[in-house]
């Protein structure tokens, strides 16, 4: 079955997958209308923690809200960062609830699915049952690096180079970027989506 990914990086780990149709920048997932499954990856620096520093566009939100509407109109999987405020803003069901759609979240870690840091993941999933989901894969262990260097130390100041404790940052496309396991993964969810 084919399946659509929506709001992907033009560089994506997605386009080496078979039966996948990748809207990217130029190709605008605002124009997808069915009828496949979708993988949607909408921009969350609106959403996120660091939300009030980020310098958003006027219509960037409202491509989060487009992803979680085309998940429960075709089925699939959206994915944001954990604390994203979306979840409040689309009334997403938490861990362990069902909403109306047949919808629920599942949290993650990207480490899990070889990302270098631990990018900790929320993921809304309607046209699937829990025990449908294929197996998560479970890395014990601490990542190597972080998303970004926010630790602060009991005075106030902020951990740095040398200390015990830092970790190198991964780097802006790694941030972006899906892990391909995890692509691989996320596809298979909504392959399996009845809707």
């Amino acid at each position: 079955m084919t399946v659509a990914v929506l709001f992907a990086r033009a560089d994506s780990n997605y386009k080496q997958l078979p039966d996948v149709e990748v809207f990217d920048i130029e190709r605008d997932a605002r124009t997808y209308d069915g009828p496949w499954p979708v993988v949607a990856h909408p921009p969350c620096r609106g959403w996120g923690r660091l939300r009030r520093f980020a310098k958003v566009r006027p219509d960037e939100r409202n491509l989060a809200r487009l992803g979680v509407s085309l998940v429960r109109a075709y089925g699939g999987v959206l994915e944001h960062p954990k604390g994203s405020t979306l979840w409040a803003d689309q009334q997403l069901p938490a861990p362990g609830e069902v909403d109306q759609y047949g919808g629920w979240t599942h949290a993650i870690s990207q480490h899990w699915f070889g990302h270098r840091a631990e990018k900790l993941t929320l993921l809304y999933i309607v046209g699937v049952q829990p025990a449908e989901v294929p197996p998560v894969p479970m890395l014990l262990g601490g990542a190597t690096h972080v998303i970004a260097q926010h630790r602060t130390l009991k005075d106030g100041s902020r951990l740095v180079k040398g200390m015990p404790g830092w970790r190198p940052e991964v780097t802006k496309a790694e941030r972006e970027h899906t892990p391909p396991a995890l692509a691989a993964w996320l596809v298979e969810i909504a392959r399996q989506c009845k809707r």
